[in-house]
């Protein structure tokens, strides 16, 4: 790839000028700043709805709450982890000193001369923080992820070092864990039935092959050109493997002399793809447009770091849900401050696409905005259609300069046919193009399934982040303890939940991660908040401040997406 040298135009801003079909439009939008709402409660709601007009960018309500976490409970969950720490070496030095004893563990005495392969906290916390409570994950299920799901039930006599099934299925747990947004992760129905017939009838299951081999069969073809329409972008292309999406695309588009600005919530394979490239990266502050216009006017102002030299190109990485905070992207102000400093931008989709927006196309849907304002489109097929792999969208000379420079189209081998066949036809059932409205029609009640969900729980007095469109609904737990004693509790309950710890959130804050489906019925709704409300009154979970009085209104006669204009 061949890059000229960034030239600065009369109006002072640094236009980058390269041959991979990244070329940045001009600039001129008028950026909109908004301070980042903390408090979601009743006397903060017209301000919140006012700041979401500011400017003109928005189109709807943009609303978010991130509650403080109570000082206290701050204070309790560093204890907890500190007590924890100190067990931990303990327990070390015993076992250490029962090795020894013993004799025992041959395989380590004979390979004491040899350097550790893992870092020593990193094997202190696996072996006196995470055994503890590993029975919460790995969790083998054996029937479709649907909107309930059948557990096999194993225990541990070796405290969660090695697990024994018992045998035993625990049926109909309710499913809070999967991302099975749209409900089609299913085996019924056209899709499982389309996926079946392909495989039987024409292709099988593998290809055997790279794309730019053999392996470029006619329903690949077929299926990038449905994407690109489903986006509304000139073209684009798929990949097998979602993370590899990212982690191999990135490298491709920038490299050095080139600056990446990353949100510092960005998924592991956004950063994973940025170090790859060798470009120098920035990390703003999390959806916080301040921080990252100071970015951008610093590198162009100052150029890269001793030369000073203008960057070959500004990269700006984000995503439109975050998985683990539930909330959306400010796209609109992103992509004005993109237009103003002549960047590009790089959007994954992955939880946003399918669940987002009034015709399931995302947070650019969302918005009401135009996917051509956005570089590069990313997003995933393993959550919203059930499926696997991901996909990269844009511009037509993008995506031809990736067909031939992304390690992931070169090497890697083409995605299966009945994979390929259950993303053609979940993508025709949302666009309505299979003759029927069932697209349509899941795309709202996992909308107003979220609005509902997220309503129940801020009643409760739980803490709840994220915005409240987000189908990844994060509440807090905070300490160490609870974080086993939660997930134990839900599934004694028949209610399978995920909860995520340290270090995958930071250390304070702990919590569970609940991901609503279409798939799931009010009634269903209705008894997990009943156990999540049971548990947490046995756990004292509800910590919020700011307890919402219950509304007379039914959230389910709601049109959730009225304020978006035609």
């Amino acid at each position: 790839m061949t890059e000229s040298p960034a030239t600065k135009p009369a109006n002072g801003a640094v236009c980058h000028r390269v041959k991979n079909g990244l070329k940045p439009e001009s600039n001129g939008l008028a950026r909109s700043l908004r301070r980042r709402q903390h408090h979601h409660h009743p006397e903060e709601e017209e301000e919140v709805h006012a700041a979401s007009h500011h400017g003109g960018l928005y189109k709807r309500p943009f609303i978010e709450s991130f509650e403080e976490t109570p000082m206290l409970v701050a204070v309790l969950t560093y204890m907890g982890y500190g007590i924890l720490t100190i067990f931990g070496y303990l327990r070390d030095f015993l076992r250490h000193w029962k090795i020894e004893r013993c004799h025992i563990a041959r395989e380590k005495e004979e390979q004491k001369d040899f350097v550790p392969l893992y870092q020593d906290f990193e094997n202190f916390y696996t072996r006196n923080l995470y055994m503890r409570i590993r029975d919460n994950w790995n969790r083998p299920i054996c029937s479709v992820p649907g909107a309930k799901m059948d557990l096999m039930e194993r225990t541990s006599r070796d405290y969660n070092w090695t697990f024994a099934y018992t045998g035993r299925v625990v049926q109909d747990v309710i499913n809070l864990g999967s991302y099975n947004y749209l409900g089609f992760a299913e085996n019924t129905g056209p899709c499982a039935e389309s996926a079946a017939e392909i495989t039987a009838k024409s292709y099988g299951v593998g290809v055997a092959s790279t794309r730019q081999e053999i392996g470029n069969l006619d329903r690949h073809e077929e299926m990038e050109k449905l994407v690109a329409k489903f986006l509304g972008v000139e073209s684009a292309m798929a990949f097998g493997m979602g993370f590899a999406t990212n982690s191999m695309n990135i490298p491709a588009l920038v490299g050095k002399g080139c600056l990446i600005l990353s949100d510092e919530l960005n998924h592991a394979s956004l950063v994973l793809g940025a170090r790859l490239s060798g470009s120098t990266i920035r990390v703003f502050k999390h959806n916080n447009m301040q921080s990252l216009e100071k970015l951008l006017r610093e590198a162009i102002v100052h150029g890269q770091p001793r030369t000073h030299r203008p960057w070959k190109k500004i990269l700006i990485v984000v995503e439109g849900i975050y998985s683990m905070e539930g909330s959306t992207v400010r796209l609109p102000e992103v992509i004005a401050l993109k237009k103003r400093y002549q960047a590009y931008l790089y959007l994954d989709e992955a939880h946003s696409i399918g669940a987002l927006g009034p015709r399931g196309r995302g947070v650019v849907d969302y918005f009401g905005l135009d996917p051509r304002d956005v570089d590069v489109m990313m997003g995933t097929f393993t959550k919203s259609f059930g499926a696997a792999g991901g996909y990269i969208a844009g511009k037509r000379e993008l995506i031809e300069y990736l067909r031939s420079h992304s390690h992931s189209a070169v090497y890697a081998t083409s995605m299966s046919p009945p994979v390929v066949e259950q993303i053609i036809t979940s993508m025709k059932c949302i666009m309505g193009e299979d003759g029927t409205t069932i697209g349509c029609e899941r795309v709202r009640q996992l909308a107003e399934n979220t609005v509902y969900f997220r309503k129940k729980l801020r009643e409760m007095g739980f803490i709840i982040y994220g915005n409240e469109d987000s189908p990844v609904v994060p509440m807090m737990l905070y300490m160490p303890a609870k974080i086993g004693a939660f997930g134990r509790e839900m599934l004694k309950r028949n209610i399978g939940v995920v909860v995520v710890g340290f270090p995958a959130t930071p250390i304070i804050e702990s919590r569970a991660r609940f991901c609503i489906s279409a798939a799931h019925t009010k009634e269903m709704l209705d008894t997990a908040l009943s156990v999540i409300s049971e548990v947490g009154d046995l756990l004292h979970l509800k910590y919020s401040r700011h307890r919402i009085q219950p509304s007379l209104a039914r959230p389910f006669d709601d049109n959730v997406y009225e304020d978006i204009d035609d």
